[in-house]
């Protein structure tokens, strides 16, 4: 790759002609695609923004020009410009490349972006702090359709033009699509600058027709300028944004390099805020990526770098599937329930509910928030919604489930994908903080399912409820195979399944949810150490089980491991209760600690965590070995 491998600062771009800008976009495609299909990451984007990028790079003077992209899943032709090239083999991996702008990677990463349409506020914010100071700098933010669909992007866009002479030149890259297509009025608005023939004829008519009168035609075109935007105005419905006090610029064929440099230049020299309305495509210059339709290889694992075919074969179902399937047999026999997401119709697994009953789905855009206030009325009109939204995102609508969904006592379904440690997309991604933040909810209820027997369980009792808000919540990872209980104590919520039950156990591990099957492995490597062991599930992990109290009453040692924060876990809610209830058996907490995670395979956190069926044991034993003050008796019911 000639001209590729010329590039290691955005400087190397200005010595390069037109001719080589478009040679060095192909060029970076391909390693794109090599390199993406080797590591996995976020491909589709990343092919649609390479001039685009190209452009922002040529025109202005990152780092003193911050660029900062929303969502940042789009940054990579960004990172290679920037010098770190070389880190493409270990993209994602632990202690390589992170899959989003990074500030500890790079000067020229501002944000460390990961959710969507939080851009358009940390350019105000720089613009006007640069302002303020009396630097002369251009901030320049990358939206996409998709993440405009977030209310966030709104506020800002309505605050953004208040102080004049903010440089800030937000560039609109719209591929009309988020992970799926865009959706909503946002959508058609775009749509209509995207498309609108007439408008392009005419404006080529009259260029043509004016530029053609002898010696004044030239001149006389560019004093029709102003006329251009009539036409534009009558043809085409840009005022959304006009009407914000925000000059436009497009719409553009964000693939045509000397366009993108031409209108980023006209941007740079405005002396205020500027859209510039970029056409791209998803997924551009790989066929497989382009023809598939659902998602333009949004985001990839390891692929064939030529056919685009997954490298390793899908042997087992995730929990994803079995949440599909789920939801489509209990939509045939209750046409009560509706199913909303937001802008993730298949990675949530919607997309089946949604070919079977589609007067039933909804799909908001990027608004997790609008998506839980929205349940909370289809549930007053007296449906019984299911929200289905990453582990992470329902932080986005905290104060909605609290306050809309809980306070109206509404019974709203949330069901949260990629629960606990999900690896490779970094700190912000880990869904860890669901039952910390969401336990604090009054009379909300949360389950964790160990498989798909007890994943339907908890779904068909979860849209019974129509007096508070529920959460089903579960991993990205293969569904385990079935783990039947040897018992239970208790019914309903309070129930509590036992895995195993040895004679006189002495020690109860509580592992729940994906982390059931780590506690079988506990409880075996204890036995092998003389330590007989209860392993017990409580499907429902808040509210505490009493019957989950009362188990652990007698035991000399409870163990609680978890795929969540141990601030506000289980654990620490058991701990709770005991203390409550005068009950002094020893309590021990495995949980994720409280601070951002680094990128890396899910195996790889957890070891590093600790939090690994060997490491507990150890910890366990040593706990029992060198602490005299645990009674060798299990301890009676009543504390005593």
């Amino acid at each position: 790759m000639p001209l590729l491998d010329r590039i290691s600062t955005p400087q190397d771009l200005r010595t390069l002609t037109r001719r080589q800008l478009e040679e060095l976009a192909e060029e970076i495609r391909a390693f794109l695609i090599t390199k993406v299909s080797r590591t996995g990451g976020h491909l589709g984007p990343n092919l649609g923004v390479v001039e685009l990028t190209l452009g922002l790079h040529r025109v202005f003077d990152s780092p003193h020009d911050p660029i900062i992209f929303d969502t940042g899943h789009q940054s990579y032709v960004h990172k290679m410009l920037t010098g770190r090239q070389a880190g493409f083999d270990t993209l994602r991996q632990r202690g390589g490349l992170s899959g989003y702008p990074e500030p500890h990677e790079s000067e020229h990463d501002w944000v460390s972006n990961s959710h969507a349409s939080t851009s358009l506020s940390w350019g105000a914010g720089l613009a006007q702090g640069f302002q303020l100071r009396g630097e002369d700098r251009t901030v320049v933010v990358v939206v996409g359709d998709g993440a405009l669909t977030g209310g966030m992007a709104w506020e800002a866009l309505n605050n953004i033009p208040i102080r004049p002479g903010v440089k800030l030149v937000i560039v609109v890259n719209d591929n009309g699509r988020s992970y799926t297509p865009t959706v909503g009025g946002l959508a058609n608005q775009l749509a209509g600058l995207r498309t609108h023939k007439k408008y392009e004829k005419t404006l080529s008519y009259i260029k043509r027709r004016v530029s053609s009168l002898p010696v004044v035609g030239r001149p006389a075109y560019d004093l029709l300028h102003g006329f251009k935007t009539g036409v534009k105005d009558v043809l085409v419905p840009e005022g959304m944004f006009t009407d914000l006090g925000i000059k436009y610029i497009g719409p553009i064929d964000g693939h045509d390099i000397g366009a993108v440099i031409s209108h980023l230049e006209q941007a740079r020299q405005f002396d205020g805020p500027v859209i510039v309305h970029c056409m791209t495509r998803k997924g551009k210059g790989f066929k497989a990526a382009e023809e598939n339709e659902e998602d333009r290889f949004h985001a990839v694992g390891k692929i064939n770098e030529f056919t685009g075919e997954p490298l390793t074969a899908s042997v087992q179902a995730t929990w994803t599937d079995a949440f599909a399937e789920a939801m489509v047999q209990i939509g045939q026999r209750r046409e009560d329930v509706v199913a909303i997401t937001a802008a993730m119709l298949y990675p949530v697994g919607l997309g089946r509910f949604a070919a079977a009953f589609p007067e039933r789905a909804f799909d908001v855009g990027i608004a997790e928030q609008h998506a839980v206030v929205s349940a909370a009325g289809l549930a007053a009109a007296g449906l019984h919604p299911v929200v289905a939204l990453y582990a992470t995102f329902v932080n986005r609508a905290f104060d909605q489930v609290l306050m809309d969904a809980a306070l109206h006592d509404k019974g709203v379904t949330f069901a949260l994908d990629r629960s606990g440690v999900t690896g490779t997309d970094g700190p912000s991604h880990n869904g860890m903080w669901d039952i910390s933040l969401l336990g604090l909810v009054p009379n909300l209820e949360i389950a964790a399912p160990r498989d798909q027997p007890r994943m339907v369980e908890a779904l068909e009792r979860a849209v019974t409820v129509d007096d508070r808000p529920t959460v089903v919540r579960y991993s990205k990872e293969r569904l385990p195979d079935d783990m039947p209980a040897v018992s239970h104590r208790g019914e309903g919520r309070d129930r509590v399944d036992l895995l195993r039950a040895d004679q006189l156990a002495t020690v109860m591990v509580v592992g729940y949810g994906q982390f059931a099957g780590m506690g079988m492995a506990i409880a075996e490597r204890l036995a092998q150490q003389g330590i007989t062991c209860t392993v017990a599930d409580p499907l429902w992990c808040v509210p505490v089980s009493s019957e989950l109290v009362a188990l652990a009453s007698q035991h000399r040692m409870v163990v609680s491991i978890e795929d969540n924060m141990v601030v506000g876990g289980l654990g620490e809610r058991l701990r709770s209760r005991l203390v409550a209830d005068d009950v002094a058996t020893e309590l021990m907490c495995f949980g994720i600690p409280q601070r951002f995670l680094a990128h890396g395979s899910r195996d790889e956190v957890l070891t590093e965590l600790g939090l690994t069926a060997r490491d507990v044991a150890r910890q366990v034993l040593e706990r029992l070995v060198n602490d005299r003050s645990i009674s060798a008796e299990p301890q009676p019911a009543d504390g005593r």
